[in-house]
């Protein structure tokens, strides 16, 4: 592949950066945060007209393209370009299984999971279009809840992830490109990815990854304060918590400077490990037998309905439970696509397209299915089988679903203490591994796809995540920004489908090469 690249300043203000992007990024990120504090009130209308148009009028576009992306990412693992390394054909796996699907969970989906994990399917349980009146608030009711939230958090979400990760990775490592969201155009446009169309393809990908992140953590944020609450009794403030995210941004920038060998990977591990512990606490103090058996019952179920899930699209016109909830999280996903796309192509260098699509799809999947089953029941089990009183507190306050729950597991003051607690210090690692994440890629991006870039802007963009977080905390407009993050999903979502082009074409070029290639003898031994 003619690849021309781009030269990095080795002097001044800008080196090891590109200066376009690195004035483009900042800029935009400005501008849209002064424009969101100073009238939030317009911002948030301007943001949710063009969000309600979005799910009024291209909900079966969003719908049909994760559909595609997922049974397209399954194609592509069937196919003989399965075998395919992500790298020269010598090289292997930089990181050990373990720590590589800890490293890709923790930046995917593991603060807004936990976030999320009691209170979607409690909202779900209350009222959602799949279910009839005589079904409300029953158990048929909660099956359904449930195989919504694992469908919103299953293998359509990781789907598109496979997708555009599988093409950086694919066009950077196997073709020498740039680690960076332009590359994968390279099969439509040539070298003018490095004009100005491809700096427009990286600023967006900048502007969803720095939204997608600081509402993200604005949101775990809000968490560990309800947790810190519970534990010690510290008032729930919009002070503590930016507090909370200036604190955590310190050491998550602190971790993103010691690379991704280190902190990165080293925190994941041990949000991994917290994590097992974790469920297993809610496995043997909450109801065991029944939340094993709903975990079961739950992957039978998703299974079984998650083609049709996918496919699906309210006949209502007038319906808005749809756009609240599937398509925001499509174009959540979308919105997330960039950060998490780059941040898996980096880390699976070496791996054959077939393993890398299987590791993307089903691991995360399976762990995102078995968490939301675990937290997810044992809140259905107190709700429906005890003593109830959670869909109070979570229709109260949705950052205590979670501290909610655990005392009403009963377990005991101590054992309470300990998993409360346990859970806190999990939303701490978690969010420090998705800032240094995002930290890491963004400076990826504008340095023009340099994996190991300078300390100084690793340095300002750790900073930048954690004040966007915390101005937009602070002025009210993390929703606003949030819904911004999904209106820029849409431009984004076309830039996937031409990555998704791109990778076919450039397989078939290359198998065809090598048909060549290995013609070439037996032809010039004949002539």
């Amino acid at each position: 592949m003619n690849n021309k690249s781009y030269v990095l300043p080795k002097t001044g203000v800008f080196s090891g950066t590109h200066p376009i992007l690195a004035v483009g990024s900042a800029l935009l990120v400005t501008l849209f945060v002064l424009f969101t504090v100073f009238d939030p009130t317009l911002a948030n209308s301007l943001y949710s007209s063009a969000n309600s148009y979005i799910s009024s009028n291209l909900d079966w576009y969003y719908i049909g393209l994760i559909s595609f992306f997922l049974f397209f990412a399954v194609w592509i693992s069937f196919s003989p370009y399965g075998d395919i390394r992500l790298g020269k054909d010598s090289d292997r796996p930089e990181f050990s299984n373990y720590a590589w699907f800890s490293m890709l969970f923790s930046a995917g989906i593991g603060i807004g999971i936990l976030f999320w994990s009691i209170a979607e399917p409690i909202y779900h349980l209350q009222s959602n279009p799949l279910i009839t009146e005589s079904q409300q608030n029953g158990v048929e009711a909660a099956q359904v809840a449930m195989r919504i939230a694992i469908f919103h958090w299953g293998l359509h979400g990781w789907g598109l992830f496979a997708v555009i990760g599988l093409a950086l990775a694919y066009f950077s490592y196997r073709k020498g490109l740039p680690l960076s969201i332009r590359s994968s155009l390279h099969p439509i446009f040539g070298d003018r990815i490095y004009g100005p169309i491809g700096h427009a393809a990286d600023l967006l990908a900048v502007f969803g990854t720095v939204f997608g992140i600081a509402t993200s953590l604005g949101l775990g944020a809000q968490q560990m304060n309800a947790g810190l609450s519970y534990l010690f009794g510290i008032e729930i403030s919009t002070t503590n918590q930016i507090v909370l995210i200036a604190i955590l941004s310190v050491i998550a920038t602190g971790s993103v400077l010691t690379g991704l060998n280190k902190g990165i990977k080293i925190l994941s591990e041990w949000n991994m490990h917290l994590t097992i512990v974790i469920l297993l606490l809610f496995i043997v103090f909450g109801p065991t037998v029944y939340v094993l058996g709903a975990f079961i019952t739950n992957l039978g179920d998703y299974v079984a309905n998650v083609v049709e899930l996918g496919f699906w699209v309210d006949p209502d016109p007038k319906g808005q439970w749809q756009g609240w909830w599937t398509i925001f999280y499509w174009g959540w996903w979308i919105a997330w696509a960039p950060f998490c796309g780059i941040f898996i192509a980096r880390i699976s260098k070496g791996r054959t397209i077939r393993e890398f699509v299987f590791g993307v799809l089903i691991a995360p999947t399976l762990l995102a299915a078995f968490w939301i089953s675990i937290f997810g029941n044992t809140a259905m089990f107190v709700e429906l089988f005890g003593a109830g009183g959670i869909t109070e507190a979570v229709n109260a306050d949705t950052t205590m679903a979670l501290f909610t729950t655990i005392e009403s597991m009963n377990a005991g003051d101590i054992v309470t203490i300990i998993i409360s607690s346990l859970c806190t210090l999990m939303l701490v690692t978690y969010f420090v591994t998705s800032a240094d994440s995002a930290t890491l890629v963004i400076c990826t991006i504008v340095s023009f796809g340099d994996e190991h870039p300078p300390a100084k802007f690793r340095v300002f963009w750790g900073a930048a995540i954690g004040a966007v977080a915390a101005v937009l905390l602070y002025a009210g407009g993390l929703k606003a920004l949030q819904t911004a993050s999904i209106v820029a999903a849409l431009p984004f979502s076309f830039i996937v489908i031409m990555a998704a082009y791109g990778l076919v074409k450039s397989l078939k070029e290359e198998i065809r090469n090598s048909q060549d290639e290995q013609l070439k003898p037996s032809t010039e031994g004949k002539s």
